[in-house]
């Protein structure tokens, strides 16, 4: 630990705790920035961000530039293939982040690394901070989602020395994994936090910022490769494609992540068009996507955006497949099939229903501020590393 020093002078006598945060996507960050901010600006820490994945990508957004946008410092980035798109490709680039975090961490040791989620770049921070003896905090640990991500995701909270769950249910899980409850702590989803204030706006404004036609409904699809499914997202894709065409509304289609089964789903979207008046874009900041959560008629795809966030617009949902199939549901979502026919069904029943109440299972958003106590107070003594199954 150190002390913050200006001009020379330390401005307080409490040490300074340097959190470091690894970042893959444009979505965990997206997550994360209000709870990042508010790191940053509190005296007892001090942040730094290291970014890796599709934040260096020219493809995706070179979305490490909205990190420096807001205000944070990039302590490290970690170039990643993220373009091959193959499941060997996804393992060599956690190899990849695993040998450049060791590096990274060996020479700034942090006292805390923090993780969020369940994608490879997070466990590979996670299993190089336990090897080199960095505490770790991982956020929404003990959630089911079926697919790869969950296994992956519990095999993080089993690496990581503190859990920050969004929900007492995956509270209970982590316990039922093994993991000390003091360890856990429930403090809401982040990625909450502020997003009802970043959609704030009229309709029409939002419909002009996002390159829709004034006045009309639309659709706004997440939709992302399975990557145990990976030679199927194509036709998955094209399923999705030919129910949207017959509910003959604009859609507002944003690119996938740079997963296994990625090229599948672009290749799909190059084969058909989008209904007219519609917009396909690789990346969208996320005020202008939390606008477009709030104003669709109806969101289709698989993307936990769905399952999290758009229940705080009250937005209803299509959930289509298995990527999602196990997480907690809030009453906006419908679980469909990757069949045409089904999902332009549940489509239709959206559009007839409107909007739900906006109400979240996930949290208040007010979970920053637990956070930025949490990190302030949690023990990081030597022995949080010595972990043991409670049982």
């Amino acid at each position: 630990m150190h002390e913050r020093h200006t001009e020379g002078r330390p401005v307080s006598t409490a040490p300074v705790r340097r959190i470091a945060y690894l970042s893959g996507t444009r979505a965990d960050f997206g997550l994360m920035r209000e709870t990042l901010q508010r790191i940053h600006a509190d005296p007892a820490l001090a942040l730094s961000v290291v970014a890796t994945g599709t934040h260096l990508s020219t493809a995706h957004g070179h979305t490490v530039d909205e990190i420096r946008a807001a205000g944070l410092t990039v302590a490290a980035e970690i170039p990643v293939d993220v373009l091959t798109r193959t499941p060997a490709s996804m393992s060599q680039a956690i190899a990849t982040c695993l040998q450049r975090m060791g590096t990274w961490l060996e020479a700034e040791r942090p006292d805390l690394l923090l993780l969020l989620g369940d994608r490879g770049e997070m466990l590979a921070g996670a299993l190089v901070a336990l090897n080199q003896g960095v505490p770790t905090a991982h956020l929404h640990g003990g959630e089911r989602s079926g697919t790869v991500d969950e296994p992956v995701r519990h095999a993080i909270s089993k690496l990581c020395s503190h859990h920050l769950v969004a929900t007492e249910a995956s509270r209970e899980r982590l316990i039922r994994m093994g993991e000390a409850p003091e360890r856990i702590h429930v403090v809401g989803a982040p990625g909450l936090d502020g997003l009802t204030a970043l959609a704030e706006g009229t309709r029409a404004d939002a419909l002009q910022a996002l390159g829709l036609p004034a006045g009309q409904a639309f659709v706004l699809v997440v939709f992302h490769p399975v990557v145990q499914q990976a030679a199927q997202a194509r036709a998955q894709t094209l399923a999705l494609l030919d129910a949207v065409q017959r509910l003959a509304l604009p859609v507002l289609w944003l690119e996938p992540n740079a997963d296994a089964g990625a090229t599948g789903v672009l290749q799909a979207l190059d084969e058909q068009p989008l209904p007219p008046g519609s917009r396909r874009i690789a990346h969208l900041a996320r005020p202008l996507f939390s606008q477009a959560m709030r104003h669709a008629a109806v969101m289709l795809g698989n993307s936990s955006s769905g399952i999290i966030e758009a229940a705080s617009f009250g937005t209803p949902v299509v959930n289509v497949g298995d990527r999602q199939r196990l997480r907690e549901r809030n009453a906006n979502t419908a679980d469909v099939p990757v069949d045409a026919d089904a999902i332009a069904t549940a489509l239709q029943q959206a559009l007839d229903h409107g909007p739900h109440p906006a109400y979240n299972c996930y949290g208040d958003g007010q979970s920053a501020a637990r956070i930025v106590r949490l990190l302030r107070e949690l023990p990081l003594s030597p022995d949080v590393l010595e972990k043991c199954n409670a049982y």
